[in-house]
């Protein structure tokens, strides 16, 4: 066995040679396991001494279901079973779902909901952001960066709180909009967090990117060239860190994201290094968006005026019947939305989320599915890892996918 380390330019070569009597095969469960604890994925890897001849991944362990859940719920109660899916990103599972609504139901969304929705869902990718980054350098023994990163996911969750009354799972979509205007002091509290961040960003580059033990374990580890990412319909971050700038942000503009000035970071190699470069970079182009849609946050209702639609405010429920009327039927049975099917793609953390709604025209959805980018992601991890060490495939499943989220629903 030979390792052939080349130039920057250039991918690892591992010389490989005809498994013979004394070759060994080991095959090697890792797992299940999770960051979180609970195991939701298991990699049955074939070994030949350390390095990684082939991989499986295993999933399924903690199905739960959601989908079919959603199709026994009225359709503004499928949004806390969609946002359960994935616990870094549920802005993201809420938007991909309300928006295939709106756009069967032909609902005008509001400029102020739809700057109001980028705020907390690029809020919300700096949030995922951050688990990846303390995480994935955990897994490279820089402990120190869990408590940097988890510090200014804290603070997210705090601007959260602030808007929605809830840390996670807000429910803070609603289809038409938003469920409340922001309260006073949340623009303050964010421009103090937007003020700060790049600054924090710029700390977290000057402690790894300067480390000789992170350099060597990401640079030119596991590259993947952008045909084979195609192939396997592998989208965002990886993608982009193969030199592909496909972002639905910018490809297909959705909730008024074609308002603001920002650039897509993209890679040259695709190696585990250009995975960590692209998501880092991606920080600063979050924090302009904020920065921009706080700035230019239009005046005017934070949710669509259709009673059929969005709850009737409260105040007019002591005044007017017909108000009344609407939230009871809401509640008790909800909006009904005409026969047809759609699918509505947006751009996670993680790559393209897509949520497909088919309705019957009654007040339940007859099916939901979710484009899960976890899911495609995870094709890619043997031909990443294939005829590299072990050691390599920790540092890889790390640069991966910030913890798997959604790969089980």
């Amino acid at each position: 066995m030979a390792t052939d380390y080349r130039s920057r330019e250039e991918s690892i070569t591992l010389s490989s040679e005809p498994v013979g009597e004394s070759h060994e095969l080991l095959s090697l469960n890792m797992g299940p396991h999770h960051p979180a604890t609970h195991g939701v994925l298991r990699l049955l890897v074939t070994l030949e001494g350390e390095i990684v001849r082939d991989l499986k991944p295993i999933i399924g362990y903690v199905h739960t279901g959601i989908e079919k859940t959603c199709e026994d719920k009225s359709y503004w109660k499928v949004i806390p079973c969609v946002e359960r899916m994935d616990y870094v990103s549920y802005y993201f599972n809420a938007m991909a779902f309300c928006g295939a609504v709106e756009t069967l139901m032909g609902v005008e969304v509001p400029p102020r909901a739809q700057y109001l929705r980028v705020i907390h869902m690029e809020l919300n990718r700096l949030a995922s952001h951050m688990i990846w980054l303390g995480t994935s350098a955990l897994d490279l023994g820089a402990v120190s960066m869990f408590w940097y990163c988890f510090r200014e996911r804290e603070t997210i969750l705090d601007l959260f709180e602030m808007s929605s009354g809830q840390r996670m799972h807000t429910r803070y979509f609603q289809v038409g909009g938003v469920i409340e205007d922001i309260p006073t002091g949340f623009a303050a509290k964010l421009r103090k967090f937007l003020d700060a961040m790049p600054a924090r960003a710029d700390q977290f580059a000057a402690l790894l990117e300067k480390n000789e033990i992170v350099l060597q374990r990401l640079r030119d580890v596991c590259p993947l060239d952008e045909k084979t990412l195609l192939g396997l319909g592998v989208t965002g971050p990886l993608l982009r860190a193969a030199g592909n700038p496909w972002d639905l942000r910018k490809a297909a503009p959705y909730s008024s994201y074609d308002h603001f000035d920002f650039k897509i970071p993209v890679g040259t190699v695709g190696d585990n290094y250009d995975r960590y470069r692209v998501r880092h970079a991606e920080i600063y182009e979050s924090v302009k968006i904020i920065d921009q849609a706080l700035e230019g946050l239009p005046e005017g209702d934070h949710i669509t005026t259709d009673r059929k639609v969005a709850l009737p405010p409260r105040h007019e429920l002591a005044t007017s019947m017909e108000a009344l009327i609407h939230h009871f039927k809401l509640v008790t049975e909800g909006f009904r939305v005409p026969p047809g099917e759609v699918y509505y793609p947006i751009e996670s953390p993680r790559g393209e989320l897509g949520c497909f709604v088919r309705s019957d025209g009654s007040a339940k959805p007859a099916r939901v599915h979710m484009r899960d980018p976890s899911f495609s992601n995870l094709m890619a991890t043997a031909p990443m890892v294939k005829d590299a060490y072990i050691a390599d495939l920790i540092a890889t499943l790390a640069m991966l996918d910030p913890i798997l989220g959604g790969i089980d629903r």
